[in-house]
């Protein structure tokens, strides 16, 4: 059953085009073709990334922060409340006014008090800034030493400068040592990515983060074992392009340094709409769907590939939409932090609020009423 099922998902009119065999593929003579067992070896490598993330974002990442100013601040936790962490885990963590009433009557508290302890509560679970940082950090330094590295991998290639000689030779195109180390350490990262999802800071736009680690996890897949090489290291360069900078903006705008964050932001938004909306399917896409065809008929793997770059190019229509929306922002002086991040709530703006819904002032201070809504 399993060998049937094997031979069913090998089979060469899925992955190759018509006329052509895995066997038209073995090595020989100093050719090298890439094998599907190159690949086990990214999910070891994928472990020791997370280790070293860890060292790095405590022995690097960290003393960095300090310097910047970043701190830890301290926030105060809820106190232990059965009822309410029920209704937490279970219902809501934002409950609404008759909620809350409700709640009140249950454990002979204000409505003032449950507020407060429901926003402590979530308080807790929100990622710290320095949390944000040193994330940050991790991922703005892989990007850009891969972008570096992508670079140097295609700077001397012809397919880089002329998308028609990605398929000169195809599928017999041999493997080169640099192809092999930049399509592992870079599906070792995605994979590592994935793997500590949970642990990562959540956004808003966590399934869809989810959706591109999987899709580039599984574009890469596959581009390897249909021997699609060149044309995935394009990809993977035009997309390591803008990444570094979007990190490098997020660390600046934790530690404050709004302007040079604003810079960073402006040049980002620019590289992004250039490369993924503009590079990337009307030069990658354009070059995987309309060149194979003069030189081979459409096959399965030619159509699959095609799909997974439309889902890609989907998202990245996504992103686009929130960079113009947080570029709107910036224009008019708006722009606080990640638009998709899940700010932590100050308790002292709550309790303002709380105090103008009811019609009642802090203090008696109307300062600092005009403060905190501004």
């Amino acid at each position: 059953m399993l060998q049937t099922l094997n031979d069913w998902f090998w089979w060469d009119h899925l992955w190759l085009p018509r006329n052509l065999t895995w066997d038209d593929l073995k090595d020989r003579e100093g050719i090298v073709y890439a094998k599907v067992s190159h690949l086990y070896i990214t999910i070891f490598y994928a472990l020791l990334l997370m280790i070293a993330r860890r060292f790095f974002e405590r022995y690097v990442a960290t003393p960095l922060a300090k310097i910047m100013g970043i701190k830890e601040k301290v926030r105060l936790k809820a106190s232990q409340n059965s009822v309410f962490e029920n209704f937490f885990i279970s219902f809501s963590k934002h409950p609404n006014k008759s909620q809350l009433e409700g709640l009140s009557k249950k454990s002979n508290c204000s409505v003032r008090m449950v507020e407060r302890w429901f926003r402590r509560r979530r308080n807790q679970d929100r990622p710290s800034l320095l949390k944000k940082f040193r994330e940050a950090f991790w991922r703005c330094t892989f990007y850009l030493l891969a972008f570096i590295g992508g670079i140097a991998v295609l700077i001397d290639k012809p397919w880089f400068y002329d998308t028609w000689e990605v398929w000169v030779g195809y599928p017999k195109q041999s493997l080169l040592p640099s192809q092999y180390w930049y399509y592992v350490i870079e599906l070792s990262f995605y994979w590592s990515l994935l793997f500590s999802v949970a642990s990562d800071v959540k956004r808003k736009d966590f399934q869809e983060q989810i959706i591109h680690h999987l899709a580039t996890i599984i574009l890469l897949s596959f581009s390897w074992c249909a021997n699609y090489i060149r044309v995935g290291t394009l990809v993977m360069v035009v997309h390591d392009s803008s990444d570094f900078l979007l990190e490098s903006a997020k660390m600046f705008n934790y530690a404050g340094w709004k302007s040079l964050c604003n810079a960073i932001f402006v040049v980002f938004a620019a590289v992004f709409i250039i490369t993924r909306l503009i590079i990337f399917p009307f030069w990658i896409i354009h070059c995987t769907w309309v060149y194979p065809v003069l030189y081979f008929p459409p096959f399965f793997g030619y159509y699959f590939f095609n799909v997974m770059l439309l889902v890609l190019q989907l998202l990245h229509i996504f992103w686009a939409f929130l960079i113009l929306r947080m570029f709107a922002k910036f224009l008019y002086s708006k722009l606080d932090g990640d638009d998709r991040s899940d700010k932590e709530e100050s308790e002292e703006s709550e309790d303002v609020s709380t105090a103008m819904k009811n019609g009642t002032g802090v203090r008696g201070s109307p300062s600092a009423n005009s403060h905190h809504t501004h």
